[in-house]
């Protein structure tokens, strides 16, 4: 399972053009994960039957490409353009249930909640962020660890500015954090799984 950033696939421009399920640009990544038996979770801007865009998650594995989940708490200049999902999503892979989240998402706690009473094994989000904005990530992180407590939490984020998002000040990207995965708090009555 690899886990990508939001509108991974447009560099996170807004004004990108939508990607269809079967758009000849997810070949490589549909051949890829043919070749090593795995599923890459993608951000893309997608389309809805009435016309209308929203910010997904495509699910893409070696037979092809399907949407997973379309982001429901959409900031900042997103709504302009983007319609929110309709709420939270389950998606079940070799018999983990996997809760999918695409960043403000995760730092909304009636979604954290929802997707958590849905009996997840693992919280899985998307996150686009500059380096002045790890104490939003944090705080996110510890929302996702006491809503989410019977579940793991993995948030994905890229080392470096996505698309033509300017260079923010501070200390080159091989310097700055990555993501990591964050176990929850164990459970208190009985031994949880390992992660995926």
């Amino acid at each position: 399972m690899v886990v990508f950033p939001e509108l991974s696939l447009a560099g996170y421009e807004l004004d990108a053009r939508t990607v269809a399920i079967n758009d000849a640009a997810l070949a490589p990544i549909v051949n890829a994960c043919a070749a090593t038996g795995s599923l890459a979770l993608v951000g893309a801007p997608v389309q809805y039957e009435d016309g209308r865009d929203a910010i997904a998650v495509l699910a893409i594995g070696g037979g092809g490409a399907s949407v997973a989940y379309r982001k429901t708490w959409l900031g900042c200049a997103e709504p302009a353009r983007f319609r929110p999902g309709d709420g939270s999503a389950v998606l079940e892979v070799d018999g983990w249930r996997l809760g999918l989240g695409v960043c403000k998402d995760t730092g909304a706690t009636q979604h954290v909640a929802r997707t958590a009473a849905l009996g997840v094994d693992a919280y899985l989000g998307g996150l686009v962020h500059l380096p002045q904005e790890l104490p939003e990530q944090e705080a996110r992180a510890v929302v996702l660890a006491r809503r989410a407590a019977h579940s793991w939490s993995s948030p994905a984020s890229p080392a470096r500015p996505a698309g033509a998002t300017p260079r923010p000040p501070g200390p080159p990207p091989s310097t700055r954090p990555k993501a990591s995965l964050l176990p929850a708090p164990a459970p208190t009555s009985a031994a949880s799984p390992a992660p995926p």
